[in-house]
């Protein structure tokens, strides 16, 4: 496997603003934490893990290291405005990686999404991952979107397979691109 520091980037967004994408760090604690309690109700229904939860947020942190997962984030003026994470997985299915992409409400349609999922993408590259997947529940429109932009197609849709925290059950989107 490739060295686990990627390097920090810097992007130009739509808007005109610089922002640095970069690896989480141990450092990263508050403002991640900020990033999630900024994030809006309707984002928290589809999330997997409760980015408001100081728990979360530390176990994220602790994992920053872990040798198949990768972090990412975006920060503008110091705060975090995007976090992906890609995980190559084990087994009979370590070829493949599965990616996450969550994005600021003030920074969308700027950027952030595009530039940050082609730095997870190509940490999941890093990763060894020759098939690259994403999950993503059926309204998430604009991350499908996103992932479509970068070759991905649906490869699968699990019917009523996640629940979000208000109990109401949602197809499961499996988007997949091979990278080689």
């Amino acid at each position: 496997m490739v060295d686990q520091q990627l390097a920090a980037q810097q992007a130009t967004l739509q808007n005109g603003r610089v922002a640095t994408i970069r690896p989480l760090d141990e450092g990263d604690r508050a403002a991640l934490l900020a990033f999630g309690q900024a994030l809006p109700q309707d984002d928290l229904l589809y999330l997997e893990d409760d980015f408001q939860s100081p728990e979360i947020i530390m176990r994220l942190i602790n994992a920053h290291q872990a040798e198949n997962w990768r972090q990412i984030v975006v920060e503008t003026d110091g705060e975090i405005v995007g976090y992906s994470s890609v995980r190559r997985l084990h087994g009979w299915s370590s070829h493949v990686a599965d990616i996450m992409l969550l994005v600021s409400p003030k920074c969308r349609r700027s950027g952030v999404g595009m530039a940050l999922a082609h730095a997870i993408f190509n940490a999941a590259r890093d990763l060894g991952a020759s098939k690259v997947i994403v999950e993503i529940v059926e309204e998430q429109q604009a991350g499908r979107a996103i992932f479509e932009r970068l070759g991905f197609r649906v490869e699968g849709v699990l019917s009523k397979h996640t629940r979000d925290r208000q109990g109401q059950y949602h197809n499961l989107l499996i988007l997949s691109y091979h990278v080689g």
